[in-house]
């Protein structure tokens, strides 16, 4: 489990809660990678469309949706190497989603890298 004070971990979760809060209300999001994520959410959607096939995103828990869109940023922009993105939005969707969260967001995550068009992708941005 991630230390709570880890500077990166508090980023993270402070990341996922603004997406989240963006499912719900429009207006100023004032911070500049929330609007970043939101920018690219069409092909961040798309990803997550193809690697979780059998659930419509409008049937996505709405926290799962936040994590795996804020983990899809991060690996698309290559902020942090892939295990430790998919570590953080597990231990995240373990804190914040259902009992089920940890394992889906995973799964997708999982199934993402796995891929080695996704691989391609990740490093030639």
């Amino acid at each position: 489990m991630k230390i709570s004070s880890d500077p990166r971990h508090r980023w993270r979760i402070r990341q996922f809660k603004l997406l989240y809060q963006s499912l719900f209300q429009t207006g100023d999001l004032s911070q500049k990678q929330v609007q970043e994520i939101l920018k690219l959410q069409t092909k961040i959607d798309r990803l997550i469309r193809k690697y979780a096939p059998e659930w419509p995103i409008d049937k996505i828990n709405k926290v799962d949706l936040s994590i795996l869109r804020l983990a899809v940023y991060e690996l698309l922009t290559k902020h942090a190497p892939y295990k430790v993105v998919i570590n953080e939005a597990v231990e995240i969707a373990k804190t914040y989603g259902s009992d089920r969260s940890g394992a889906f967001v995973n799964g997708v995550l999982g199934k993402m890298i796995k891929q080695e068009e996704l691989i391609k992708q990740i490093y030639a941005i």
